[in-house]
């Protein structure tokens, strides 16, 4: 089906090459926070460059309704693929957040490029070619993975260590690498030149001075609602393939509630996967809340007050607000033998961990923060994501593909 779905789009692509080049960006979305910023920075320069989305499951809500072309993408409708092939074709520039299988049978024009906004700003887990799971793949599908790997004419990086990683990942070399830093965290560095105190963030929301960089009424509620004079703890799990429509946390929710609930309330990001077979139990509302469908997990984070996680690369954006971590591997051995490690965890992570609900609570209760090791930690994976870089991957596609 694979295969067959490529074959398709191929030859698609190569009609629609017959068209002319028009004056126009064209994304494919699978997560829309950097594409979101980028798109704001693209309308900001007033250009005639058309905008084109090209989306990916559930994020094509995060676009509907504003400026540019929205269309679903990898979906079986073949007037959306027709479409969605016509466009890249005929685009100045391609920006792709992801594996994308269709840059395996595609040939841009020379003048082209396709740029990768990788999803992540940094990266614990291995991927691309380093991902575990190429041993269980066909010869073919490898062959395919490398093949995509070999389209990005550029990768944008927030820190030179991503930029060995996606080396090594892509198999890449340096001059591909393009050190703007990451779009979506423009928005801690938006926030803190309009007010440094981060638990009244709400000048700029209520001016409306910049849409783009305000609160959203969904977590304005945990800011100046009933629950303002609380602590927020934000619970963000990493996805686990053997956890898929599950209905329990290994979080006990009960046990924070009865001896935190008194300072802290509980934030919820929970996978998509995750989240559909959980409920909260009735005992446990008013402390703990479901906040996976939040469109922005910026906006978490910024109202957070301790960050609780596991494997994601949620870190290294809240190491910009120079906040606590609590890391969270219950399956820390499990989980490195199956999906492996860049480095080693314990050295990796900046923050000290738990590996039960116990020791969690003994950690908030104490205060156990290192905050010197979040700071070095922000210094090294943040290097290049400094408040301007949605503007430097703007400017530099301007200049390098002509962009009017």
């Amino acid at each position: 089906m694979v295969s067959a779905y490529l074959y398709l789009f191929k030859i698609l692509f190569v009609l629609a090459k017959l068209f002319p080049q028009k004056e126009k960006v064209s994304f494919v979305v699978s997560f829309s926070e950097n594409t979101k910023y980028l798109a704001h920075e693209f309308e900001k320069e007033q250009l005639k460059t058309e905008l084109v989305f090209l989306c990916r499951g559930k994020c094509i809500a995060d676009f509907s309704g504003g400026k540019g072309t929205v269309i679903p993408f990898e979906t079986s409708g073949f007037l959306d693929m027709a479409r969605s092939a016509y466009h890249l074709a005929t685009s100045k520039t391609v920006f792709v957040d992801n594996y994308f299988g269709f840059l395996s049978v595609v040939k841009f024009r020379k003048e082209v490029q396709c740029i990768q906004i990788w999803h992540a700003a940094g990266a614990l887990k291995t991927f691309g070619l380093e991902d575990k799971s190429i041993s269980m793949r066909t010869r073919g599908a490898n062959r395919r993975f490398a093949q995509v790997y070999q389209r990005f004419d550029k990768v944008i990086v927030g820190s030179d260590i991503m930029a060995e990683i996606f080396k090594r990942s892509f198999g890449i070399t340096d001059d591909r690498i393009l050190r703007t830093g990451i779009p979506r965290t423009d928005f801690f560095y938006h926030l803190k030149a309009e007010d440094p105190v981060f638990h009244d963030m709400t000048a700029m929301s209520q001016s409306g001075s910049d849409e783009q960089y305000g609160l959203a009424s969904e977590v304005q509620t945990f800011i100046d609602g009933p629950f303002a004079s609380k602590r927020k703890i934000l619970y963000a799990p990493t996805y686990r393939d053997n956890e898929r429509n599950t209905n329990q946390l290994h979080l006990d929710i009960d046990q924070m509630k009865n001896e935190l609930g008194a300072e802290y309330v509980l934030l919820l990001r929970l996978h998509p996967a995750v989240r559909d077979g959980f409920v909260i139990p009735d005992q446990d509302q008013g402390f703990a809340f479901d906040c996976s469908s939040y469109s922005d997990i910026n906006q978490l984070l910024l109202i957070s007050d301790i960050l609780v996680t596991d494997y994601s690369s949620i870190p290294v954006e809240y190491s910009l607000l120079n906040k606590p971590m609590i890391f969270f591997p219950y399956d820390l051995k499990e989980y490195g033998r199956e999906r492996g490690f860049q480095a080693d965890y314990m050295d990796w992570v900046p923050g000290p961990v738990a590996f039960s609900t116990t020791d969690l609570i003994k950690l908030i209760r104490h205060n156990s923060f290192d905050m010197k090791q979040v700071a070095a930690f922000s210094s090294q994976w943040n290097r290049y994501s400094k408040g301007f870089s949605s503007r430097n991957v703007v400017q530099y596609v301007i200049k390098s593909c002509g962009l009017r």
